[in-house]
């Protein structure tokens, strides 16, 4: 038996749920850091704030998977959500030219409409995962949950398919922020014409 092995079964021998380890106690308080974070994420008006925030609450999750033990997927996450998408985002923004205060055009007034399918969303998610673990067993003595051995088998037998789908999503979000960054210059010439025509 690994190491890492012996201290999980040694931790689930030695501690009840009345009495949780350092780690378990990390792991909440970062959890509620991420919350808060995610929450100023999508209520805040200022865009570039909320990108920000975003990168807060992605790191967070990052924290999380180190907590678990799953170091793989930790600097997966911050390699490519950190690293990629967040910078993404950010150069959106500013090709689009995001106005840097408050945007009152952020609002759209649809707070209630929005708040009832992010409740609904999040209840499926909650259902979804508690239905598909319920029966989930870790194998101590076989490689640790979260390596590079157990993700690669994962992704690439069950979820090639959506690891290909999100690239092609942020190649499209990489050319939407390309094409609403272009001005429609007019041709050489047509200012000249219409200022001859003004006068």
């Amino acid at each position: 038996m690994t190491p890492a092995a012996t201290t999980l079964a040694a931790a689930a021998t030695g501690h009840g749920f009345l009495s949780p380890t350092g780690v378990e106690i990390a792991f909440l308080l970062v959890g509620l850091a991420t919350l808060g974070a995610a929450a100023v994420t999508v209520t805040t008006k200022q865009l570039v704030h909320a990108a920000l925030w975003l990168v807060v609450a992605l790191g967070g999750i990052a924290v999380e998977y180190l907590l678990l033990t799953a170091e793989f997927i930790a600097w997966v996450q911050v390699l490519i959500y950190l690293g990629s998408v967040v910078v993404l985002l950010l150069f959106g923004l500013m090709l689009t030219k995001a106005p840097i205060g408050r945007s009152p055009d952020a609002d759209s007034n649809n707070r209630l409409v929005a708040l009832g399918v992010a409740l609904v969303a999040a209840a499926s998610l909650v259902w979804v995962v508690v239905d598909a673990f319920r029966t989930t067993w870790i194998d101590l003595d076989g490689p640790a949950q979260g390596s590079t051995e157990v993700s690669g088998e994962i992704l690439f037998q069950h979820w090639v398919l959506p690891f290909e789908a999100l690239s092609v999503l942020l190649l499209a979000a990489l050319i939407g922020a390309i094409v609403l960054s272009r001005r429609d210059t007019p041709a050489d010439g047509s200012d000249d014409n219409t200022k001859g025509q003004q006068r």
